[in-house]
């Protein structure tokens, strides 16, 4: 099989994972989320109902498709810091330019769809485990980061405060996406908050995980 075969059905997949996501969206925004099934989906989308649970394993995540970006970014970031740099101040960096670009990741999604999430409690349960794993995924990073030991609660509690920090910055961006601010809006009022968060975390973690000059 050549290399053009194999992107040619990555490119396939891709298109088929997000025609699904995109009918998904649509008919959760026009009839909400709970009143759409897994077969009207897959009807919308000209797809076997088998085709969508093989992309879209539970019906919430056609809905909160940017999961993995969500669960993985604090890692991410805390992962690529640059030397010199703590977590926190990573972090702090990564938060305030994905305001600046208005990134869904963070809660930048419209009232429609906030609208939607948070009248379904399935989806509010799904994004409270979002949340759940994404400080897992940080504590790891951390752990590992710092070269803490296998019972070193240390990663833990660093991961658990930082990600309630972005788990309340999170739910303050939607609670103004329902009020009907317009992005911009938001960003604006965003400012505050993010800075009252993250000097509220500086004296504790300002100094915690810093990476060393000169590491890669």
């Amino acid at each position: 099989m050549s290399t053009e075969t194999i992107g040619l059905r990555a490119l396939k997949k891709q298109q088929t994972r997000q025609a699904i996501s995109d009918q998904a969206t649509r008919l959760f925004l026009e009839r909400g989320f709970d009143k759409v099934t897994i077969a009207e989906v897959a009807a919308a989308a000209e797809v076997a109902k088998m085709t969508v649970t093989n992309y879209f394993p539970r019906k919430e995540d056609l809905a909160l498709d940017l999961h993995e970006e969500f669960v993985g970014g604090l890692a991410h970031a805390v992962a690529e810091r640059a030397p010199g740099e703590s977590a926190l101040a990573a972090l702090r960096r990564d938060y305030l330019a994905a305001v600046a670009r208005h990134d869904p990741v963070i809660g930048f999604s419209g009232s429609a769809f906030a609208r939607m999430i948070t009248g379904s409690p399935a989806l509010l349960a799904r994004l409270r485990e979002f949340h759940e794993q994404r400080e897992a995924a940080l504590a790891i990073v951390l752990a590992d980061e710092t070269g803490a030991g296998a019972h070193d609660i240390h990663p833990r509690v660093a991961a658990a405060q930082l990600g309630g920090a972005h788990r309340v910055l999170f739910d303050e961006t939607m609670r103004q996406t329902l009020q009907g601010r317009r992005d911009q809006e938001i960003a604006a009022a965003l400012a505050d908050a993010v800075r009252t968060a993250f000097d509220l975390l500086e004296p504790a973690l300002g100094g915690y995980a810093v990476r060393a000059t000169g590491a890669i």
